[in-house]
């Protein structure tokens, strides 16, 4: 499996991009020493796909899926993309506050501590449907590390498209997202004019 070790607060600086939006709560002191440089067209649509991908955690090739997924569906492709970014499991598990961030999520969903609908599930891409119930295992609810979770979690907004049960360490996705609900910072159009050249 391939495993992403760039310094995150490092990748952020370069993306520009807040890390808050990974649910880290450190800043960066340093500032990026970038010669004032015209970025071109290609660099642009460039750099939202590689924040995108760094946002989500998913690497280039089930990225070039998704694409082509949304790609095949009705609407706009640049939304559905994101949609389909936004209902993976891992980031469910994340956006329900039952992780501090996506890359402990897809952890906890790798060590099988989370069922969907009452069935164990394993993949972090697991993609969630309206009416589907995430929660935690029961054996898992009382560990120490959900506490700590919960304690660090507890501010965090839900968005309205899922409905968050933070005593039971359970959620239910209400329906899918649209663009509007979605508060990542990624400019979704440069990645489709990226991908259609």
């Amino acid at each position: 499996m391939a495993v992403n070790r760039v310094p995150v607060l490092k990748r952020c600086r370069s993306l520009g991009l807040d890390p808050i939006f990974l649910g880290i709560d450190k800043k960066s002191n340093r500032q990026l020493k970038r010669a004032n440089r015209k970025v071109s067209e290609y660099g642009l649509q460039l750099r939202e796909k590689q924040k995108a991908k760094f946002i989500y955690g998913v690497l280039e090739k089930p990225f070039h899926n998704y694409y082509l997924k949304a790609d095949r569906m009705k609407g706009m492709t640049g939304e559905n993309l994101m949609i389909i970014l936004e209902s993976r499991l891992d980031n469910v598990v994340f956006r329900l506050g039952l992780a501090r961030t996506r890359k402990e999520a897809r952890q906890i969903v790798g060590h099988k501590h989370v069922l969907v609908n009452g069935k164990q599930v394993k993949v972090p891409s697991y993609l969630v449907k309206a009416g589907d119930t995430v929660e935690i295992k029961e054996k898992c609810k009382g560990s120490q590390r959900y506490k700590d979770i919960l304690e660090v979690t507890a501010g965090r907004l839900v968005p309205e498209w899922l409905e968050a049960d933070q005593e039971n360490l359970k959620g239910t996705v209400k329906e899918l997202p649209n663009r509007e609900a979605i508060d990542v910072p990624v400019n979704e159009m440069l990645i489709v004019e990226l991908y259609s050249k």
